[in-house]
């Protein structure tokens, strides 16, 4: 049994007993009957994955995927390639954004470089991971983003990173940086939903309407190119997806076959949720939906997978930061369900 079989084997379903009794202990708490809303829900949910009445999130990791994006040679992006190894250095720097709002939530940031176009002169340590597949996807316009044992690989790759880190963590914040990867994102999208181009492919980093024509026109070539099977996960990655996309996909799995809760950013990271629901569809029962961005696509993905997001701040910026805004909240719904006095308790007080 491959890696990819033995994780998806590995994923046992939701636990509802563990959510009913610590939805039992949360309506007897002294308040009104479900006066906090959506954090009781948070917490009734985080109940089920763990399978735990009364989980404990102390240890938390965000992971950031990063690779290029071969299909930067159509004008797609208002930034170089070289971006992506700017900001992994930054990172490892803790100078990026996703190190200030993990380090907020007591959070570590892992790096993971699974496709960067240059290489990185940086050897390996407990912030960053070399598992460096190519340098950068082809050009989608062109032919497959990349080869079938490519796209099993990168699955892999997140599937043995979450196995590596589960006795680490207790909980994953998931993320990414890819120059191009909206692109790629939304070609995942389009050929799961078979969703026109031109009406989901949003503006990435900020591209005006000349590189947005340029994204819609090389999506709808991609398509029409490559004809990505919508049952397919895999066809779908091979041929308009890329590495970190793979690699979360492969990691929300992994994180779900060790009974982590896996948190989701944005419109790419979300993506890689949609490959790995095709891979397993009870995947979804231990993803957690950090927000909702402003990319037009990103609404679309959520509702395919049946999730509400419990953030709606305006976000477009990726690396995860969603999922490390979206911690401080888990942590109150956790404080709620394991520290907060019932009703009956509450009657004893003098």
């Amino acid at each position: 049994m491959n890696l990819l079989d033995q994780a998806i084997s590995n994923i046992s379903v939701y636990n509802n007993k563990s959510a009913l009794k610590a939805k039992k202990h949360l309506e007897s708490l002294a308040m009104p009957r479900w006066a906090l809303g959506k954090v009781m829900d948070l917490a009734v949910n985080l109940a089920g994955i763990t399978g735990k009445v009364h989980p404990s999130f102390e240890k938390k990791i965000n992971i950031v995927m990063a690779a290029d994006h071969g299909i930067t040679e159509e004008g797609v992006s208002a930034y170089p390639q070289e971006v992506t190894v700017s900001m992994v250095y930054t990172m490892l720097k803790e100078g990026a954004a996703i190190n200030v709002l993990a380090n907020s939530a007591s959070s570590k940031v892992i790096v993971v470089d699974v496709g960067i176009k240059s290489k990185l002169n940086i050897s390996n340590d407990y912030n960053f991971i070399c598992r460096r597949i190519a340098n950068g996807t082809s050009n989608f316009t062109k032919g497959p983003a990349m080869t079938k044992e490519q796209a099993i690989k990168s699955i892999e790759i997140g599937i043995d990173i979450a196995n590596n880190l589960a006795s680490k963590s207790d909980i994953f914040g998931l993320g990414e940086i890819g120059i191009g990867n909206t692109t790629s994102a939304t070609a995942i999208l389009c050929a799961i939903t078979k969703s026109e181009p031109a009406t989901v492919t949003g503006r990435g980093t900020g591209i005006n309407d000349k590189y947005l024509k340029n994204k819609i026109a090389a999506i709808e070539k991609a398509l029409d190119l490559n004809k990505p099977n919508k049952n397919d996960a895999l066809d779908i990655l091979q041929k308009v997806g890329g590495f970190e996309i793979g690699a979360m996909a492969g990691f929300i799995l992994g994180a779900a076959a060790n009974r982590r809760p896996i948190i989701i950013d944005g419109l790419i990271c979300t993506s890689s949720a949609l490959i790995a629901q095709l891979l397993c569809p009870k995947i979804c029962d231990f993803i957690i939906a950090s927000h909702e961005g402003i990319e037009p696509g990103h609404k679309l993905m959520l509702k395919h997978l049946n999730k509400k997001a419990y953030l709606n701040l305006g976000l477009r910026l990726g690396e995860g930061t969603g999922a490390a805004l979206m911690m401080p909240l888990i942590d109150s719904a956790i404080s709620v369900l394991n520290s907060m006095y019932t009703l009956k308790e509450a009657l004893t007080i003098k």
